[in-house]
């Protein structure tokens, strides 16, 4: 390797494998916090009564309103449990809508973060925020936004549905797609990019298969924090664009709407990176990086369009303006009736 590059490795702590949330109370003492607040969905406010007692004395309460995109209403909300229960940490339990809040919050007041996925979509492992304020999603990356901790527990994904945790696996190999392609990608991330497609795509089906199956979901854990790993350590780029415009204006479900642009975001680059294209092909183990992940994607029963999951026609030129007037760096230069054809045949879901 005779190329010059610059790798800067992100400096969470990483816990992994089967039973590590009986870690949290011993990670929070070794951050001096003796008065952490829980964060949840709504859907998951039981899963954070439970975490309650992995921090025994050290936990102060629950805040259970995260919700997709974070809303900046949202996080106002928690910011004044964050005042009256004073405390001096937070533990995030949950998948990306859950992370996305601990790291608003640590934004405006520095507090530390344990994290506790349970999903694979990946938030965890990066300094990246995004955030929706009047139906606009605005991104950004800050180093006061990277949890310290980060807890993945494979048991807690036994019980994540079939459906969803495949959603949430191709939001991951979204990641590392992007970071194959990156400006600023580098071998180290490369091969963590290339061994986390490989991961996922091997383990995924045998998670379909035997959704209680401890060795598929570790496997299919270990392939999403490689790509988180990705999607921290490079920049992203139109697929990353498109997914944050579309959820922001149409509220849009977040897997699936990386679920769906992938192939597409993809075939649009694809000539014009043949390097990444190889990598997969390797991972992947085919000719046809595109039609394999279609195949896979149809194989798993998820949305394959975007009018599926409530897009609506009339909103393609909006989210084209609003696409263009802010793009992201990428491989191949983006113009607005290249983009059109994108977002219309997504919406569409013809295949690419």
């Amino acid at each position: 390797m005779g190329d010059a590059f610059i790798y800067q490795g992100l400096p969470a702590r990483v816990l992994f494998g089967q039973g590590m949330s009986a870690k949290i109370a011993e990670e929070a003492d070794r951050l001096g916090l003796q008065s952490m607040l829980v964060l949840s969905t709504p859907e998951q406010a039981a899963l954070a009564t439970g975490a309650l007692g992995w921090l025994g004395s050290r936990a102060a309460g629950v805040f259970s309103g995260a919700t997709i995109h974070t809303p900046v209403e949202v996080t106002e909300r928690a910011l004044e449990r964050v005042g009256a229960l004073k405390v001096d940490g937070v533990l995030a339990v949950g998948g990306g809508s859950t992370i996305g809040l601990g790291k608003a919050l640590a934004l405006r007041t520095d507090l530390p973060q344990i994290v506790v996925p349970t999903t694979y979509a990946g938030s965890e492992m990066t300094p990246i925020l995004g955030e929706t304020r009047g139906g606009r999603k605005t991104t950004q990356r800050s180093t006061k936004v990277q949890p310290e901790v980060v807890v993945y527990d494979v048991d807690l994904t036994l019980s994540l549905p079939a459906r969803m945790s495949a959603l949430s696996a191709f939001n991951a190999v979204a990641h590392a797609v992007e970071a194959l392609y990156a400006h600023d990608s580098n071998p180290v991330v490369s091969l963590m990019a290339e061994e986390g497609v490989r991961a996922i795509v091997e383990s995924l089906p045998k998670v379909l298969r035997e959704p209680n199956g401890a060795a598929g979901r570790s496997e299919l854990l270990y392939g999403a924090w490689l790509c988180a790993c990705c999607l921290g350590s490079s920049s992203m780029g139109l697929h990353h664009k498109l997914c944050h415009t579309l959820g922001g204006l149409f509220d849009l479900p977040h897997a699936q709407t990386h679920a769906i642009v992938l192939p597409y975001a993809l075939g649009y680059n694809a000539a014009a990176v043949p390097e990444a294209m190889a990598r997969l092909a390797r991972a992947m183990r085919t000719d046809d990086v595109l039609n394999e992940l279609l195949h896979l994607e149809r194989n798993c029963d998820i949305p394959l369009a975007l009018r599926d999951i409530g897009m609506p026609r009339d909103g393609i030129e909006r989210a084209v303006d609003e696409a263009m007037a802010n793009p992201y760096g990428n491989p191949r230069p983006i113009e607005a009736t290249a983009l059109r054809q994108i977002i219309e045949r997504a919406w569409a879901g013809t295949g690419v």
